[in-house]
Formats: C-alpha cells, sequence, structure tokens
C-alpha cells in the first residue's frame, strides 16, 4: 500500500509546477521611499516574483515569493536601497511536498458526511461529493443550487440551508474565490456540516435559521481551485483566456463593478495576479454571484472568506471616503474578532480594506455594499505569514472553529438589526 501511495505522490509531483529553490520573503519597508522601490520590483516581469502581500503602507509587511534564478538580484536591490528581508519560508517545494503526502494518506472515499475528513485538503470532486451527501443526509434543511458555469464549464454550487419559504432574508457567505486559499474552502465545508449539526440543536444558529437563509459558496473558483491540484498549487485567479495574451486569467476580486479599474488599485496587465480583466463582471463566476444576488433581492449580509493575514475587513477598498455605516461595521467587527480570538488566542486586526491592508478596486464586497447589503465584510484567515497559502491541514479545524464564532456574532446582529 505504501508502495502505490508514493507512486501516486511521484505522479502527481512530476505533473506539477517546481517551486524547487524559491523563497517566500518578509520585505519590511519602512518608509515611504521604500514601499515605492519595492513598486519597482512588482513591474519587473522577467523576475517572475509572486506578491503574496505587496506592498502598501510604511511598516506593513510583504510577502514576495521569489523563484531562485531571481533571489539574487532581489536580495542585492533590496540590500542597495537598505531594505530590510528575511526568509519567511526558506524551501517552498518541501512544504507542497508534505501537503501533498498528507493529502494522499487520507485519500479513502467518504460513505457519508460523518466519516468525511475535515481535517485534510480535498479536491473539488471530492468537495462536489461532499455537498451532495449533506444534501442526501438533509433533504429538509439544505438543496444544492447551480448558480452558473465556468469558463472551463464546471458548474458553480451554491448550498441553501432554509427552513422554508423563498427569498427570505438570507446571509451568504462564499470561500476560495482566490483558488490557493485553500484553508478558505476547507472552513467552508467545516460550516456546512457546522450549521446541519447545530440545527435544533444550538438556540442561536436555530433561531437564526428559522428565520433567515444561509448561502454558502465553497469553491467560488473551480477553475482555478481543479488548476491548484492539477498543475499550480499557488495559482490564484480564474483560468479565462484574455484576447491578445499569452497569460491565462483574471483576478475575481478585483472584477466586480466597484471603482472597477481604479490606479493603484488593481492592474491591466493581464500577466499579473491583480489584473482586473477586460470590464466589470467578465468572468462567468463573478457575474454568477451578481445576477443571484440581484435575482434574490433579500440578501442581508454578504461575507467573503479569504486568507491569510487574520483580518476582518469592510467597505471601502476603492477609496478612502468612510461608508455610511462605519460605525456601526466597526463595532460589529471588534465584536466578532473578540469572540474569534475567546478560542485559541488568535489575533485579528479589523478596519476599512484601504486603512488596513492596502487600496483595491474592484472588489467584492465594495460591490454587495454598494448593492445595499450593509453588513459585507471579507475575512482574512491564519495565518500571519509563517506559512502564508501554505497553512498546514493540522490549522484546518482550530481555523474553522474559530472563524464560526465571528459568523455567529455578525448572524446574530444581521438577524436583530432588520432594515
Amino acid at each position: 500500500m505504501r508502495v502505490l501511495v508514493l507512486t501516486a505522490l511521484l505522479v502527481a509531483v512530476f505533473a506539477k509546477e517546481n517551486f524547487v529553490g524559491h523563497q517566500v520573503l518578509r520585505i519590511s519597508a519602512v518608509n515611504e521611499a521604500q514601499v515605492q522601490k519595492v513598486k519597482e520590483l512588482e513591474e519587473l516581469e522577467h523576475l517572475q516574483l509572486d506578491f503574496w502581500r505587496g506592498p502598501a503602507q510604511p511598516g506593513a509587511p510583504i510577502d514576495v515569493r521569489v523563484p531562485f534564478p531571481s533571489l539574487q538580484p532581489v536580495k542585492v536591490f533590496l540590500e542597495s536601497h537598505g531594505i530590510e528581508h528575511r526568509a519567511m519560508i526558506k524551501d517552498l517545494q518541501s512544504l507542497l511536498d508534505q501537503e501533498q503526502e498528507e493529502m494522499f494518506a487520507f485519500q479513502a472515499r467518504a460513505s457519508s458526511t460523518d466519516s468525511f475528513n475535515y481535517a485534510t485538503y480535498h479536491t473539488l470532486e471530492e468537495i462536489y461529493n461532499f455537498m451532495d451527501m449533506l444534501v442526501a443526509e438533509n433533504p429538509n434543511l439544505v438543496s444544492k443550487h447551480e448558480i452558473g458555469r465556468t469558463y472551463e464549464g464546471r458548474p458553480i454550487y451554491v448550498l441553501k440551508f432554509s427552513t422554508g419559504g423563498d427569498k427570505r432574508p438570507a446571509f451568504w457567505i462564499d470561500t476560495g474565490i482566490h483558488s490557493r486559499e485553500w484553508v478558505t474552502q476547507a472552513s467552508g465545508v467545516w460550516f456546512a456540516k457546522k450549521i446541519v449539526t447545530d440545527y435544533q440543536k444550538d438556540a442561536r444558529l436555530t433561531s437564526f435559521l428559522n428565520n433567515m437563509d444561509i448561502f454558502l459558496e465553497i469553491v467560488t473558483n473551480p477553475d482555478g481551485f481543479a488548476f491548484t491540484h492539477s498543475k499550480n498549487r499557488l495559482w490564484r485567479k480564474t483560468r479565462s483566456i484574455t484576447p491578445g495574451s499569452s497569460c491565462v486569467g483574471v483576478d475575481p476580486n478585483r472584477n466586480w463593478d466597484a471603482g472597477f479599474g481604479v490606479a493603484g488599485g488593481a492592474s491591466n496587465n493581464p500577466c499579473t495576479e491583480t489584473y482586473h480583466g477586460k470590464f466589470p463582471n467578465s468572468e462567468s463566476e463573478v457575474k454568477a454571484i451578481v445576477d443571484f444576488v440581484k435575482d434574490h433581492g433579500n440578501i442581508k449580509a454578504f461575507i467573503s472568506i479569504h486568507s491569510y493575514s487574520q483580518l476582518l475587513l469592510y467597505p471601502f477598498g476603492y477609496k478612502m471616503d468612510p461608508a455610511r455605516d462605519q460605525s456601526e461595521l466597526d463595532q460589529l467587527a471588534r465584536s466578532a474578532v473578540t469572540a474569534l480570538a475567546s478560542l485559541y488566542g488568535t489575533s485579528y486586526q479589523y478596519g476599512s480594506i484601504i486603512q488596513t491592508i492596502y487600496k483595491a478596486s474592484g472588489g467584492t464586497i465594495d460591490w454587495t455594499y454598494e448593492q445595499g447589503i450593509k453588513y459585507s465584510f471579507t475575512f482574512e484567515l491564519r495565518d500571519t505569514g509563517r506559512y502564508g497559502f501554505l497553512l498546514p491541514a493540522s490549522q484546518i479545524l482550530p481555523t474553522a472553529q474559530e472563524t464560526w464564532l465571528a459568523l455567529q456574532v455578525i448572524m446574530e446582529h444581521t438577524l436583530n438589526h432588520p432594515y
């Protein structure tokens, strides 16, 4: 059996993009001049840098994956400008190899959602099978809805948790819009099981579901997610083709019609990780949600879950103007992160996107907020950079559990403050 597992692992490894020699550097830019120098690095396409956390404000951490051939020139550039840096991940490929080995060790297909392994990462097929089992086991509470098709033709599914009625007030959660953020899809799976487990057992959740529906989109970017398993674990974008470019994909969190293409908040270069696309909602994955939200017309809260950085963010990302409900959103965010920290002591920052991390235009929750969905929030889950997008599977359950506490605070507030 071990020989078969190792053989399968080797086949998978050789089929995938190799990151041998790549490092993730943590850069510390202490003033605006140094921030601007790091931004110059972003423009040097030949270095093939992958910014996990881009340059924003002086003192804010900057994390960047550097391919082996670019390590020396990048370090020389930083040192020549007196910019401090250190290797946060010294051997990226070893983390990827370990992750793959753990996944292959838990390959057995579950026969029910009770036997499903929530403490490991799963493929798109496994997650879609989980959804089908959940619906079959809980037909009076859960239903699965196809809201669109991806660029490559995959179905886009949303789970609806409802105790009856059509287009009741609803609470939306999506995970995995950036495909490499695996702890988000894994948390979404855990949330789904938690909801069916706690209904009629947990008074707070039961009261909520008796009055409001929950929509949960576990894999918001199916093409990208499938690609992270088949070819490139660190793929972020969609897989659409941009005419006239050899580069693939659009950042689906820069593709919404809210400050679309605003200078500094996204890129018009198809080869960058934050490419906003040719026009708003150009990506079928985004348009599916836009059409769903508009057609439903009664969504009261919209939560988009990302990783990493341990942040809870509210609008706006594309402009400095405060949200009209900033005071309420800020107080609610504080209550949510306080609840989150109560379980394992995980510390979160909170605030508006543009002030807490960086300018980001065409983002999900800016669009939902401008559609009148007051309680629009983005989570950035664990960690703060030790593992980044390669969070060990051992942290899936604690991450999901603590995040659920924060979600419950937002759910309860939404239920008790109709508008």
